[in-house]
């Protein structure tokens, strides 16, 4: 009987078989500062805001860097899975990548590396997430207030949600999640 293949460290196993509530993060290749402009993270942001629509899926909580970014996600109501993730990166990855290397004149750049996607079941974990990624620009030191930066959902999600709902999210403990966010995103924005 052959042995059972061992994934390759370096390339996650996605597991998409279960529509459901998702945790996403993507890194550039080599985690180098592609998107190191304000005008190149705006075209980031907007990308991740209309890919995500265009595949049904509805944003939580979301984050973009020059080198990196985080999302909280549902995956579309009428999907009977979560496979669809995988071609909106796809899609969202060649649109930014291209756009990116055309203003850098780097053609045949590779921009992109690989994502993690981590299923949601327990909802103190859900929501512990959406403070991460609302606070995580506060983390990378690019901000004292998340409501200060402009590329993630900080600002709208404390427009849209009462205080006590902001309060209660914000509220959720982050230091004991298992995650690796070992990125030191650029300060030239």
């Amino acid at each position: 009987m052959p042995e059972p293949k061992t994934p390759w460290p370096h390339a996650p196993t996605h597991q998409l078989a279960e529509r459901g509530t998702y945790f996403v993060t993507a890194s550039t290749y080599q985690k180098a500062h592609h998107f190191r402009s304000a005008l190149l993270l705006r075209v980031l942001h907007r990308g991740l805001l209309t890919v995500t629509g265009q595949f049904g899926w509805q944003l939580e909580a979301w984050a973009v860097f020059s080198n990196h970014y985080h999302f909280v996600a549902h995956s579309p109501a009428d999907a009977t899975d979560a496979s669809s993730l995988s071609t909106l990166l796809s899609m969202l990855h060649v649109k930014t990548a291209r756009w990116a290397n055309k203003l850098d004149a780097t053609p045949e750049r590779q921009v992109w590396f690989n994502f993690r996607d981590t299923r949601l079941t327990h909802q103190r974990s859900y929501l512990a997430r959406l403070n991460y990624v609302h606070q995580n620009a506060v983390k990378h030191g690019l901000v004292p207030i998340a409501c200060q930066y402009p590329w993630c959902s900080a600002a709208w999600f404390e427009r849209m949600a009462s205080p006590a709902m902001v309060r209660s999210i914000y509220r959720f403990k982050v230091d004991r999640l298992a995650m690796a966010d070992d990125f030191e995103p650029s300060r030239d924005w």
